[in-house]
């Protein structure tokens, strides 16, 4: 691939996702640049977060998610969307999964390789760890019982930061007060599925 431009370089107006995958299914690889640069900097945004610092010296995080996108843009002629916001999410689980699978190679190397507790190091105790990962399994758990829009509405605006006039492109919403509407009922649905894990 080319050497890619940021997504705030792609004008507004620019083609729609859909177009894009299209053309990148035909084979043009201008569309793949496009959408590859058009994703890449939310996404490695959203995924900075989400190692911890003791994870994030194994492996840089700009560089699995740029990995991770090469990955899934090799099986793009796979992938079907209904919605502009569906592909977004789709790359989403895909980086998420890369980061589960890279906390779970580091914790078990440092199992093995010393019995010095790697939180130690950065001033978090196990107990805060743990509390941690449990909130975010429970979040993840709740959004998975969520419907497809409400995922991508939650995704799009909480996650990734988009606006609500980008949010109603990707959910196909008329404006960005019915995108808004729609985040809101989805963040309450959250809510009450996170509730309810808890108290099982």
């Amino acid at each position: 691939m080319a050497d890619y431009a940021s997504p705030e370089s792609v004008p507004p107006d620019a083609e729609s996702t859909f177009v894009l995958l299209d053309r990148a299914n035909a084979g043009d690889s201008a569309a793949l640049d496009l959408l590859f640069a058009r994703y890449l900097k939310p996404l490695q945004r959203w995924a900075s977060g989400r190692l911890p610092a003791w994870a994030r010296a194994a492996a840089d995080t700009h560089d699995l998610v740029q990995d991770t996108l090469l990955n899934a843009f090799k099986k793009i002629g796979s992938f079907e969307p209904k919605r502009e916001g569906a592909f977004q999410a789709y790359l989403r689980q895909a980086v998420m999964n890369r980061l589960r699978d890279q906390l779970r190679r580091v914790q078990a190397r440092q199992r093995t390789e010393s019995l010095v507790d790697p939180h130690d190091e950065i001033g978090v105790s196990p107990l805060d760890h743990a509390i941690g990962m449990e909130m975010f399994e429970r979040y993840e758990a709740a959004l998975s019982r969520l419907s497809t829009e409400e995922q991508e509405a939650i995704i799009g605006r909480v996650e990734m930061e988009n606006t609500y006039d980008e949010l109603a492109k990707n959910l196909g919403k008329p404006s960005g007060d019915a995108a808004r509407m729609a985040v809101t009922r989805a963040l309450v649905r959250l809510a009450e599925e996170m509730q309810r894990g808890a108290q099982r």
